[in-house]
């Protein structure tokens, strides 16, 4: 049998801002649409944050994820997927609050406190509609995305008794020895969902083999016990997911991660990202893993047994 890969579609998040991309979703209503329609072109699990609808902020309210995720979970057996990342200016309390609430089957949880620099954005983009956008990305240059040791292992027990297991975001080497770290400790349990993040400005760079030296790593610490699955940011979207597929991996798209579907071109939705990976996948000879498909793979809880 062809073996199965799992898409997962990051269909916002909190790196882009609305002036970026007319495409960008922002509103309740766009941010349902393109979750929907990126399951509907392959998608097994999508990844969502919130936004303010009056100007793109992000947005880590309980309440303003709320519109959306009952949209989602009615018109789609999709895996849905909370981010305890929030935004880099946010604290842990509240960014972890919409998972707390909700309890998804699965919940972001990054690995590390980094650089996270997205100030070079200034370069090409210059005219923005809101005051907040071009003083977000200016302030990536002096600012720290905190996830201290103890920042994880309040996510990992704030959500302990939910079920929710955990799409584990390392964008760096270190970031997967925190991991068993928090293995060895009994606050994580396999199999362990692995996002290996390529690419930004602070984490591992987009080279093939910064690809291949993660997945070594993560092979000889996780052995079997583990999905691991890769995000290239920008132009490295497909290059990337194509590399890992080739190696047994699973991949992420999505305009969270990348505005392009080629060079000097916008993607005009997140579903259009997932068909060019899926062409991909399939090219290779591969499968398309549908949501059941991936919750049995990641072992996950079920979509029954969530709060929303």
């Amino acid at each position: 049998m062809a073996r199965k890969v799992i898409i997962t579609c990051a269909v916002t998040g909190a790196i882009h801002t609305p002036s970026m991309s007319p495409h960008l979703p922002i509103t309740p209503e766009e941010i349902a649409e393109a979750a929907i329609s990126a399951a509907e072109a392959g998608a097994a699990i999508v990844h969502l944050h919130a936004r303010d609808p009056k100007n793109g902020k992000p947005n880590q309210s309980p309440e303003a994820f709320a519109p959306f995720l009952q949209v989602v979970k009615q018109r789609s057996n999709c895996v849905i997927n909370i981010t305890t990342g929030g935004a880099p200016t946010m604290l842990v309390e509240e960014r972890v609050r919409p998972a707390a609430y909700y309890k998804p089957e699965v919940a972001s949880l990054n690995m590390g406190s980094m650089n996270f620099g997205l100030y070079p954005m200034l370069n090409r983009f210059k005219d923005f509609k809101y005051d907040w956008e071009e003083q977000y990305l200016e302030g990536s240059r002096d600012r720290i995305f905190r996830n201290t040791f103890a920042d994880i292992e309040h996510i990992l027990t704030t959500c302990a008794e939910n079920g929710t297991r955990f799409e584990i975001e390392c964008y760096d080497i270190g970031h997967l020895y925190t991991l068993a770290h928090f293995v060895d400790r009994g606050l994580i349990n396999p199999p362990l969902f692995v996002q290996s993040v390529f690419g930004l400005l602070g984490g591992i760079g987009p080279h093939p083999e910064d690809v291949a030296h993660m997945k070594r790593t993560a092979d000889r610490l996780f052995g079997n016990n583990y999905q691991w699955s890769v995000l290239g940011a920008g132009k490295n979207q497909l290059p990337i997911a194509a590399q890992a597929a080739a190696m047994g991996g699973n991949v992420r798209v999505g305009l969270e991660d990348s505005l392009w579907i080629g060079p000097g071109k916008l993607a005009e939705s997140n579903a259009q990202q997932v068909n060019m990976a899926r062409q991909i996948i399939e090219g290779l000879g591969l499968e398309i893993a549908t949501p059941d498909d991936a919750r049995n793979m990641l072992s996950l809880k079920g979509g029954d047994r969530v709060n929303f």
